[in-house]
């Protein structure tokens, strides 16, 4: 009898126990759920983005058709009248579009700054369109321009630079055949990036392997420090320099001195 109730016992407890491979049979369906659930939503989400990009792209043609093709084509293949805009990337039809610079009102040396002709949504349309015809560079990640670079660095790179043309304080300069290098008091960091990197009419290229990013931030900050700080040595008189300090030299500091002579002799007589 007592063996009989132990043998019962072992098959109780036999019966109780786990087989050794049920934990791993336990974690592969886990994993298989999971990855499956995960691939079933990426996908739908992946599809959606997909068809969102699709749209917007599509969006950006009829808009380039209807406003830009008459001088770039109507494949940005470029004309006489402009140029191709394959591998300028969406980062120069940012900078041109937002800063109302194109659509160009009339031809001329260089295309003016003027109140953008279109808004967020459709330039970034128009920005996706271009930008899927040829590889071309970004529209900058706003880590990049947030002002808070290395201010003695980003003077000394812009003094290297860019001062040739833009003046050392930003105040914009002539250069030739009636092209300019426009002020820069009050332009958005986005586009001071966008410039440098896309080499808007006369200004040169500054790829990443000329100016990396973060010196180009540098720059950034030390324009942003410039438009945020008045003069420490009083007004600026245009912040132009020599030129200025000496016109006004000569013209309020000799005529002060000539009519204090005049004032003078008139006192003698």
């Amino acid at each position: 009898m007592a063996k009989k109730t132990s043998t019962s016992v072992h098959r109780t407890k036999a019966a109780g126990r786990r087989h050794p491979l049920a934990s791993v049979a336990l974690i592969l369906v886990g994993l298989v759920t999971t990855g499956g659930a995960y691939a079933m939503f990426s996908t739908t989400a992946t599809a959606e983005t997909a068809a969102v990009t699709q749209a917007t792209v599509e969006e950006g043609q009829a808009l380039f058709a209807a406003n830009c093709a008459t001088c770039h084509g109507m494949n940005a293949e470029g004309t006489d009248d402009g140029p191709s805009l394959y591998g300028v990337g969406a980062a120069s039809v940012d900078f041109q579009v937002s800063t109302g610079r194109m659509p160009m009102a009339f031809q001329g040396p260089q295309a003016a700054k003027k109140p953008a002709q279109f808004g967020e949504e459709q330039i970034n349309a128009m920005a996706a369109y271009v930008a899927s015809l040829a590889p071309g560079p970004a529209i900058p990640d706003d880590v990049y321009l947030q002002g808070d670079g290395d201010l003695a660095a980003g003077g000394e790179l812009f003094r290297i630079n860019c001062a040739m043309c833009h003046n050392v304080a930003g105040a914009g300069g002539a250069l030739t055949e009636g092209k300019y290098a426009p002020p820069l008091d009050g332009v958005k960091p986005v586009h001071i990036y966008e410039a440098m990197i896309t080499g808007p009419q006369n200004m040169p290229v500054f790829n990443d392997m000329n100016i990396t990013p973060e010196e180009k931030a540098d720059i950034i900050s030390y324009l942003t420090y410039l438009e945020e700080n008045p003069s420490p040595g009083g007004f600026g008189l245009g912040n132009l320099g020599p030129v200025s300090e000496g016109l006004f030299i000569w013209i309020f500091g000799l005529g002060a001195v000539v009519a204090f002579t005049v004032w003078i002799a008139a006192r003698a007589n």
